[in-house]
């Protein structure tokens, strides 16, 4: 997981969200990744996905059987369906997201009874550590009144006692009725 701070770290040096994410394959870092949806101008280039595009391509297939992934937050369910896809043996993930997280928080995405890969899931590994550099990196963006970038209105912050990633983004207005 420490490894997977690091990578959180370079996101947050690149001003983007800060999630970091490792494969590991017997018991070796194999391939990193960190969220650069913003620099790629790609919703899909979360963490969690680049590190799994990178051991794909280092492994020649993208099924990724006894590999684990370490990763900063609790997978959302667009990686949920990745990790899914990969057939990776584990996820070991930091902090919880309650709002998005698919890994039994908002949703349970990798151990839904219909889905046909199992994962197993460890959570709240250095927990605090990975919901202090998201809370820090939110709290400097409001302080800054740096907005946008897909950030919505008002970023993210950690929930009452540390304990996850609660949306603060403004509801946007429906749509008006088409003519």
């Amino acid at each position: 997981m420490r490894r997977a701070l690091r990578e959180a770290q370079k996101a947050d040096l690149q001003g983007e969200v800060p999630v970091g994410a490792v494969v590991v394959q017997d018991e070796k870092v194999i391939a990193r990744g960190h969220n650069r949806p913003l620099a790629l101008l790609d919703p899909s280039a979360h963490a969690e996905i680049l590190a799994l595009r990178r051991a794909a391509k280092k492994l020649g297939n993208y099924r990724l059987k006894g590999c684990d992934l370490y990763v900063t937050i609790e997978p959302c369910a667009m990686c949920a369906g990745a990790i899914i896809q990969a057939r990776l043996r584990r996820v070991v993930y930091g902090a919880p997201d309650p709002k998005a997280g698919a890994c039994g928080s908002a949703l349970d995405v990798l151990n839904h009874p219909k889905v046909n890969h199992q994962v197993e899931v460890v959570s709240g590994v250095l927990a605090e550590k990975c919901a202090r550099i998201l809370r820090d990196f939110f709290r400097q963006r409001r302080k800054t009144g740096v907005r946008g970038q897909g950030l919505g209105a008002g970023g993210w912050g950690l929930g009452a006692g540390g304990a996850g990633i609660r949306s603060q983004r403004k509801r946007s207005q429906p749509l008006a009725p088409s003519p």
